[in-house]
């Protein structure tokens, strides 16, 4: 598939001179001239800058490009670093022409194992790079972090205010879980949250995440897209949205959560949206953004393979429940010490699924108690 048609090469290199060698800048191939060989990569850069979505409409300049200048100066981490920049996508002649553009390329990219990373315009632009799950033909699992649930259901709402509902009710179905990470009560409309509970998804408040930000792993290992609006930051760090808010995730808690989602070896695409360079007049909302690629890439690069859950990289423990045959079975990983829990559907016992937990899950089963993320689960397996 001939992508370069759908992209336009940056305005000029982000790099005015030579990288220095040990910058990432020395180790990605940038559409500047030639369009890269995607094929050989594992990771794709893709700017946008789309905001038909958006109420607060276009920014004055690319955020894209503004984030390019300070990622490329960052140092290289772990790892090859096979990364390519595809430029800047051209948007369709409509929004919803746009989101079919960004389908088709994240499911080449999908289809070749390289991770697509789309950097700017709104957050509806998830979409899109849900949409490109369908070629996969399974269920996948969509995690967001937002300071809101964009679910809204009121005449004039913008497709920013409304994707999340859009993806929970696409036909066909292949969403199989969703979970909601770093939302602000007083942002949520009344009832958003029960709708959530009553589809079995998870969420988790931004003061959960405050208190201890490793609440947030386990739903984030099962994900196979994530979705980063980045006005779930708090204005301080990230100075580069609207509505300006003074609360919300610190840079350090955005920067280990997206460490969180490049170390999943399941997940396959990551987005970043929402960032106006015109409101960072300093440049810390663009350096935090390029900190928190970093993050992922950093992760994604000390990817283990944690996959084969019948190998000796795993240790096994099954806990008897109390009065019942049944058995709950719980596996952790040698090295890292993560936890998994396998579910086994109580409508057909030849469907079984096995989801990230915590070790706090198998503390409360040890002691009786069925972990809040099994039933979900077998709620999901229905």
């Amino acid at each position: 598939m001939n992508l370069a048609i759908f992209f336009d090469p940056l305005p000029e290199d982000p790099l005015a001179a030579a990288p220095a060698p040990t910058t990432l800048g020395a180790y990605a191939s940038r559409f500047v001239d030639t369009f890269p060989d995607w094929r050989t990569a594992d990771l794709a850069l893709i700017g946008l800058d789309e905001w038909r979505g958006s109420a607060a409409g276009p920014p004055a300049a690319h955020g894209a490009n503004a984030v390019r200048e300070r990622f490329y100066q960052l140092q290289k981490g772990t790892g090859p670093i096979r990364l390519v920049d595809l430029g800047n996508l051209r948007p369709g002649l409509t929004l919803e022409d746009t989101y079919l553009r960004l389908r088709e390329i994240v499911a080449a990219l999908l289809e070749n194992k390289t991770i697509p990373l789309l950097l700017g315009g709104s957050q509806d632009l998830d979409y899109g790079q849900f949409l490109a799950y369908e070629t996969l033909e399974r269920p996948v699992s969509h995690v967001t972090i937002d300071a809101r649930v964009d679910m809204a259901e009121h005449d004039g709402a913008t497709a920013e205010d409304t994707h999340l509902r859009r993806i929970l009710m696409h036909e066909p179905n292949f969403l199989f879980c969703f979970s909601q990470i770093g939302h602000q009560q007083y942002l949520v409309p009344p009832g958003v949250l029960g709708t959530l509970e009553k589809l079995h998804f998870e969420t988790l408040r931004l003061g959960e995440v405050h208190t201890d930000v490793r609440q947030a792993e386990p739903l984030i290992r099962q994900a196979d897209m994530l979705s980063f609006d980045l006005s779930a930051l708090r204005w301080p760090d990230f100075p580069g949205y609207y509505p300006a808010s003074p609360y919300g995730l610190t840079g350090e808690e955005a920067s280990q959560l997206c460490w969180y989602a490049g170390h999943n070896d399941q997940l396959s695409s990551f987005g970043l949206y929402g960032y106006r360079p015109c409101r960072d007049e300093h440049g810390l909302a663009a350096f935090a953004a390029a900190t928190m690629l970093w993050y992922f890439i950093e992760g994604f690069y000390h990817r283990l393979g944690e996959t084969d859950f019948q190998s000796r990289r795993f240790m096994r423990y099954a806990i008897g429940l109390p009065g019942t045959p049944a058995k709950l079975v719980f596996y952790k990983a040698r090295r890292t010490e993560k936890w998994w829990l396998e579910v086994e559907s109580m409508a057909d016992s030849s469907v079984k699924r096995i989801v990230p937990c915590s070790y706090q899950d198998y503390l409360h089963a040890s002691q009786g108690d069925l972990p809040n993320r099994w039933i979900l689960t077998q709620a999901l397996l229905g």
